[in-house]
């Protein structure tokens, strides 16, 4: 046993290491990574070589500040970045010039620039008046004080350059990765039905109803993060060279058609999808309590649905409308049996209806996927 975990483990981590770099937010995060070494390095190199700065890290180091995960929030914190650095550099000629570069007149500099910092104009990048003073304060002041232009200079060159690359070099979309959070919790919704069919199919206790119930409280949570990728996907094309006037005017057009969808709609959907999970879990946790057994035609038939609803659930590209058929079969067998006694209907009932709306619910999501990547893909 020993000999087959070690010959596993290089396969298990190469496995690892594949569905880590096809993840599109690896993508993003690298090339992030590689942007803002690209203007930073690129901010130094003009600092020294065209400007011949005394301090040539006062352009990097906006650029660096500058590289946003999207276009548009480089130009919102570019500008911060932008008016604070000129505060920080105008604070501190002020002070040196006026009081000299001392330990209080020092503390005073970084003072009033950490109060200036919690002015909601400047809150985002604020700290950058406190660090621009230090690091114009601790430079050798005295050299410095008649270049007050070329250090704003140099704080616009570190903020033009983080923009531009940022705006020229691939600038990110995250449609894909809402895509990606979508199937997942379809898998997860779909591996948590056919856990229950395999415990009913036994017999299943409280504590096993409960980690479902908990399963899709951490769906919920992946959803959660799914809104913001949604939301950060939408923000990410203000501005963004790589939707031009074409595209714009493609998305209006779209935006006129009936069957138009969003993935705030389709996250919307799966919303009540784990909404109605997390009942038939509740309403399987509670019958876990009541004594008597279950009808056997009721559970054999009933598992074999919900089985095969989790299997075309897990499966982002199976159909499963033909569950519908299947439960109203199921429904309108049991209501013709007169030996099911009526106290058992509340019960069966609820779980039959939570079935059917998870099986309505995804065939929607399915639906309104397919639709939107379609429309995607014949868009410019």
């Amino acid at each position: 046993m020993p000999q087959f975990r070690k010959r596993s483990a290089p396969g298990a981590l190469k496995e690892r290491l594949r569905q880590w770099a096809s993840r599109p937010e690896t993508f993003t995060d690298v090339l992030q990574i590689s942007k803002t070494v690209v203007a930073a390095t690129a901010a130094w190199a003009l600092s020294i070589y065209v400007l011949g700065s005394q301090m040539p890290f006062l352009a990097p180091w906006t650029a660096l500040l500058t590289v946003h995960a999207t276009v548009y929030r480089s130009f919102a914190h570019g500008a911060q970045t932008t008016v604070s650095s000129a505060v920080g550099v105008g604070l501190s000629f002020v002070v040196g010039h006026f009081l000299g570069v001392s330990l209080w007149t020092f503390a005073l500099a970084l003072l009033v620039g950490v109060v200036i910092s919690r002015f909601r104009w400047v809150r985002d990048e604020g700290a950058a008046i406190a660090t621009t003073a230090i690091f114009i304060l601790g430079n050798d002041y005295s050299q410095q004080e008649s270049l007050l232009g070329e250090r704003v200079l140099e704080v616009g060159l570190g903020v033009a350059l983080g923009v531009a690359v940022n705006m020229l070099v691939l600038p990110p979309v995250r449609d894909q990765q809402a895509s990606r959070y979508v199937d997942s919790i379809n898998r997860r919704m779909g591996a948590v039905l056919l856990n229950m069919a395999h415990e009913f199919d036994e017999s299943w206790d409280t504590d096993q109803a409960e980690s479902w119930l908990k399963e899709t409280n951490s769906m919920t949570a992946e959803l959660g993060s799914a809104w913001s990728v949604v939301r950060f996907a939408r923000e990410s094309k203000v501005a963004n060279p790589r939707f031009g006037m074409r595209v714009q005017k493609a998305q209006r057009r779209r935006a006129t058609r009936e069957d138009q969808v969003s993935y705030e709609e389709i996250l919307g959907r799966i919303d009540e999808g784990i909404s109605h999970l997390r009942n038939l879990t509740r309403t399987l946790r509670e019958a876990s309590y009541v004594q008597g057994g279950w009808d056997a035609r009721f559970r054999e038939q009933w598992v074999e649905v919900v089985r095969g609803v989790g299997e075309a659930i897990a499966d982002p590209d199976a159909e499963v409308e033909q569950y519908y058929d299947h439960l109203d079969e199921l429904a309108s067998e049991l209501s013709d049996a007169d030996s099911l006694p009526d106290s058992a209907w509340p019960l069966y009932g609820a779980l039959l209806t939570s079935v059917r709306h998870i099986v309505i619910v995804v065939d929607d999501v399915g639906s309104a996927r397919e639709a939107r990547e379609a429309s995607e893909k014949t868009d410019p």
